[in-house]
């Protein structure tokens, strides 16, 4: 999963101390309201919530506005998903519900921020579509923790790689940096959720990690080692460098999880 001067640190009183004067820095975007609005957008991610469109949806021509519609519909996700997890009774061990609790609130506080950020510049918000979060394919992450921290660990590397295949949307706009400092903060929620299933804080090849293979296509092409061809071992090449996903890649994991 990224937008406006928001790298948190992992500390409650950062979080909320900030919350305030991030939300009113958007009045400083309001020129560009104007031209988002004006803005076609292709993705059609207001109606992502119905499966079959998703088919239909054309990664380009693509808007800034779109992007800002595709991270807070991955944002929906990330936060309902923590939402639920929090909630639910005996699923996480006490060493890791201060680290869960702090996720589910910077995500709450993602989806309010970029909701925000879509209001004060007139562009149209997705409504939070209904989630399914076995996949259609049996997962239970609300009671088996486990499966829990390996399908946070897929939201995760999803929105990382998607916020970096939106950038060149943003590219122009004030949203950009905002994105990126998003972004960051995704990045750490990463690392976080795979050290807590004792795996290294990076993705080693295209490997899942023992996900289901239905959500291999979240780290497809990130085998990639053409950035570092000869240097180093694959294995080592392609931890040094993280891939982007598309637009319709992005849409094809949410739409696992989505009714």
């Amino acid at each position: 999963m990224n937008l406006i001067k928001f790298l948190e640190s992992f500390t409650d009183d950062k979080l909320y101390a900030t919350g305030t004067s991030r939300r009113n820095s958007f009045s400083q975007f309001g020129n560009l309201g104007k031209g988002l609005a004006l803005a076609s957008l292709p993705f059609g991610l207001s109606a992502l919530s119905n499966k079959a469109f998703a088919a239909d949806i054309t990664p380009t021509p693509a808007t800034a506005a779109g992007a800002l519609q595709l991270a807070l519909t991955l944002e929906y996700l990330e936060s309902a998903f923590y939402a639920t997890a929090v909630d639910s009774a005996g699923l996480i061990p006490a060493e890791d519900q201060a680290a869960i609790t702090l996720i589910r609130d910077h995500e709450a506080d993602h989806v309010s921020f970029l909701t925000t950020a879509m209001e004060a510049n007139g562009i149209a918000i997705p409504a939070m579509p209904t989630f399914d979060f076995s996949g259609g394919i049996g997962l239970d992450p609300f009671n088996n923790y486990d499966q829990f921290l390996a399908v946070a660990q897929a939201f995760e590397d999803t929105g990382v790689r998607a916020y970096k295949g939106q950038a060149g949307y943003l590219m122009g706009s004030d949203f950009l940096t905002a994105a990126l400092q998003i972004h960051s903060v995704e990045a750490r929620h990463a690392s976080q959720i795979r050290r807590m299933r004792g795996q290294k804080g990076w993705i080693t090849l295209n490997n899942s990690g023992g996900l289901p293979p239905q959500v291999q296509v979240v780290y497809d092409g990130e085998e990639s080692t053409a950035l570092g061809a000869g240097q180093f071992d694959a294995a080592a090449q392609s931890e040094a460098y993280d891939e982007t996903i598309s637009t319709q890649t992005a849409v094809n994991i949410a739409n696992l999880f989505i009714v």
